[in-house]
């Protein structure tokens, strides 16, 4: 059986990346929904920070949704029951294809996080 993976990061840029974060990781367990026009796709947040996301989703058919540079959309519902709207950017993303790819992670950088957003962020402190 053949493993396919598509990588669109450089490992060694990765860590450089990870090293120059601008605020810290926090963990959370979070649903989402990835939406681009009139599609909308259920993701996962695995962990925030103040500037960015880490996202997994299942794989895609067509990776290019997922190129670095590429806008998303992301829709979740805070505890409140407040919903957020954040406008994002694929900063890097690691996809796998299926049949044994499981996760397609990426990272997105959050373009003007809402005031709602940072407050979120910070009250998970």
């Amino acid at each position: 059986m053949l493993l396919i993976s598509i990588a669109l990061f450089d490992k060694n840029n990765y860590n450089s990346a990870m090293e120059k974060r601008r605020s810290r990781r926090l963990q959370v367990s979070l649903k989402a929904e990835r939406i681009s026009g009139n599609e909308k796709n259920g993701v996962f947040i695995e962990n925030i920070s103040e500037n960015g996301i880490y996202m997994l989703t299942t794989p895609s058919s067509t990776h290019k949704k997922y190129a670095p540079g590429t806008d998303v959309d992301l829709k979740f519902r805070l505890s409140s029951g407040e919903t957020l709207n954040l406008r994002c950017k694929v900063k890097w993303s690691y996809l796998k294809v299926p049949p044994n790819g499981l996760t397609d992670c990426i990272g997105l950088e959050i373009i003007d996080p809402p005031k709602q957003y940072i407050e979120f962020v910070k009250a998970l402190h």
